[in-house]
Parts: C-alpha cells; structure tokens; sequence
C-alpha cells in the first residue's frame, strides 16, 4: 500500500454508509481529509444535512456545492418525485434510480475543487462487487476518467475506491475495522 500520510483527500461525501466508511478510511489514510457533498435534486434532501453534521463529527471540513442541473438532464426516480421507484431491477435497462452521468460528474466537479486547492486525491464510495446496475460503478469506468481528469487538467490525480470489490457485509467489518461501526449504523442516512 502507498504511503499518503502527508497529502491531502477529497471525499465524495453523501453521510451514508459508504460515503461515511470511505470518509473514515481517508483520515487513516491521508494528512488532512475535506468531504464534498452534492446537493442534485435528490429525493432524500435530509442527506445533506446528515452529512453536514457527520462530517462536523469528524472534525473534516465539509462543502456542498448545487449540481441541480443533473434533475434536468433525464427523467429517474431519485429526482422526481412523480417516478414511482423500481422494487427490482428490470431485466433488460438499469434501474429507474440510476441518475446517467451522475459519478462522471460528480468526480469531475471535485477534481476542479482539488485542483484549485492543490489535492490530487479523490475518494469515492463506488462498489462494483455490490452492483446495482450503474454503469458509472465499475472500476472500468473509474480508471477511464481517472486517465481523462488527468488529460483534461494535466495534473495526476489517483480516485480512490476502498468499497470497489466489497459486498455490504464486507463494508461493515471495514466500517468496524475503522472503529466506526456505532456510527455508521447509528448516523449515516443512506438513500442512493
């Protein structure tokens, strides 16, 4: 494993049980840790402030920016109340919860705020062995924009993928591994 003790980490951060498990794993990891939250239009808007407060709990700084426009951009049931969401996966196209282009986004908009702030690493809660169907949750995917954000802002960012071949069960004995079991169970609010 590398040594990152002395840079800086940005986690994508939504307060629920990965995004709260990977926030964990980053402390150990790196120097100083931020957590970047997004508000896009979910459903769940309590997210928000639950993840405002586990990361005060954590003594990180958090920051939420607006990337609403993602409720704009293809109908799915985690921005539009009126789309009743799918009890299962359909056999034949991805879950009505799948938001197109969400994680390319998402990590697009921290690698900016980390570029600004002189981070080059990111860290995200994605799971390809827990896979719901999104396409933006395997590690194919992951390493292509990884390779394109460093194209795009000649910089050399690693994303970080500490839940990429975990199942749930898994994620909580890293969740008690860390000593954040309690917490995670008890305070994480976990939605999409």
């Amino acid at each position: 494993m590398n040594d990152f003790k002395q840079e800086d980490a940005l986690v994508l951060f939504s307060g629920g049980q990965d995004s709260t498990t990977c926030l964990y794993w980053a402390k150990k990891q790196f120097r100083n840790v931020q957590t970047l939250c997004f508000s896009y239009g979910q459903r769940h808007s309590q997210e928000v402030e639950n993840a405002r407060r586990i990361a005060q709990m954590a003594g990180v700084p958090f920051r939420v920016i607006d990337t609403s426009v993602i409720s704009q951009l293809a109908p799915n049931s985690l921005t539009d109340a009126s789309i009743k969401m799918d009890e299962e996966k359909p056999a034949d196209s991805y879950p009505n919860t799948f938001v197109p282009g969400r994680n390319m986004l998402f990590l697009t908009f921290a690698a900016a705020i980390a570029y600004a702030q002189d981070i080059r690493h990111l860290v995200t809660g994605v799971s390809e062995a827990d896979y719901s169907g999104y396409p933006d949750c395997r590690d194919t995917f992951i390493h292509s924009l990884n390779a394109s954000l460093n194209l795009a802002m000649d910089k050399h960012f690693l994303i970080h993928t500490p839940l990429m071949w975990r199942n749930k069960k898994e994620v909580w004995r890293l969740s008690d591994e860390l000593g954040v079991f309690d917490l995670v169970r008890n305070e994480t609010l976990t939605c999409y």
